[in-house]
């Protein structure tokens, strides 16, 4: 009987959280068995055991305790302080190996999630060269890029991340249909470049292979980076269309701030020097100099090894 561990982590996002749990419930109490049409897929979900496991950055919204009481069932792990999303994961990801998860979920806490996400996630798995497998995420209605964009009948299947898509070239990482109306376009299971961290599955052999998620990052590109790394050994990454759920985006930090441009800033090279061309590695060491003051500064600390947590 396979184990699941569903890891969230949460830093001051209460609201968002009990949301996310709530939905979760909805998938713990539907029988997998129903949750897909083809029952060989839904397989391996018909005999999971799931537990979900909060990682809890050093809150100080009561996050805590109101998640505690109104969902007594989830393990609450407290760091104390923000360890940001990948030290908060790497917490939640040791405590699940230790409780002998076969998979892992992680999850973003400003999600929520259809009923039969998890059950169409796992069945992913049944080919074992399978290492890493996402959904298909929508915006939020009303959290979408261009809102103006969409009239009412399209909210909630604008989407955020159908597959990825990565430009070797110029070092980016994309979200694949990301602004598109769902219509169908991406309903195929297939192979994809890297999978969002906002909801990505890792059978527990990979965490033996790799290691963790690198702290380095601190946030931002580290899935990038986890899912590079497990390709290097032979995995296969899969966007399987069928696990679906909704994301608010840049819960924790909007996408343009300093926070975030810093970290993407810092991020992007890091990834760029492990992994790219030699030709790209030399133009992303000559961008710096176009650079504005934050994220020069972010080039210069990757360029001098300074990774992490930093004050911005």
């Amino acid at each position: 009987m396979p184990n699941i561990a569903v890891i969230i982590v949460n830093w001051n996002g209460k609201k968002d959280t009990l949301e996310c749990l709530a939905s979760l419930r909805q998938v713990k109490s539907q029988s997998f068995g129903k949750a897909q049409d083809d029952p060989e897929r839904s397989r391996m979900g018909q005999k999971s055991k799931v537990k979900s496991i909060i990682v809890d950055n050093g809150s100080t919204d009561g996050s805590v305790p109101v998640i505690r009481k109104r969902f007594p069932e989830v393990e609450i792990v407290e760091t104390g302080k923000n360890l940001g999303f990948t030290g908060g994961n790497n917490v939640g990801i040791r405590r699940a190996l230790a409780g002998g998860a076969d998979y892992l979920w992680l999850l973003n806490n400003d999600t929520t999630v259809h009923p039969a996400t998890l059950s169409a996630l796992i069945a992913a798995f049944q080919d074992t060269r399978v290492g890493i497998a996402g959904s298909k995420i929508y915006f939020t209605p009303g959290y979408e890029f261009h809102k103006k964009r969409y009239g009412k009948a399209e909210l909630g299947k604008v989407i955020w991340y159908a597959g990825g898509l990565i430009d070797w070239g110029n070092m980016y990482a994309s979200h694949r249909g990301v602004d598109e109306v769902d219509s169908g376009q991406y309903d195929r299971m297939e192979e994809t470049p890297f999978v969002t961290g906002c909801s990505m599955m890792v059978r527990k052999e990979v965490f033996d292979k790799i290691g963790f998620l690198d702290e380095k990052f601190f946030a931002y590109l580290e899935d990038l980076d986890f899912c590079l790394r497990a390709k290097q050994v032979g995995y296969t990454l899969l966007y399987e269309p069928q696990s679906k759920l909704w994301h608010k985006n840049a819960g924790s930090s909007s996408v343009g701030s300093g926070l975030h441009q810093y970290y993407m800033t810092r991020n992007r090279l890091l990834i760029g020097m492990r992994y790219a061309p030699l030709r790209t590695k030399i133009a992303l060491l000559k961008e710096g100099v176009r650079f504005t003051a934050i994220r020069r500064r972010a080039y210069l600390d990757a360029l001098l090894g300074r990774y992490g947590k930093q004050n911005i």
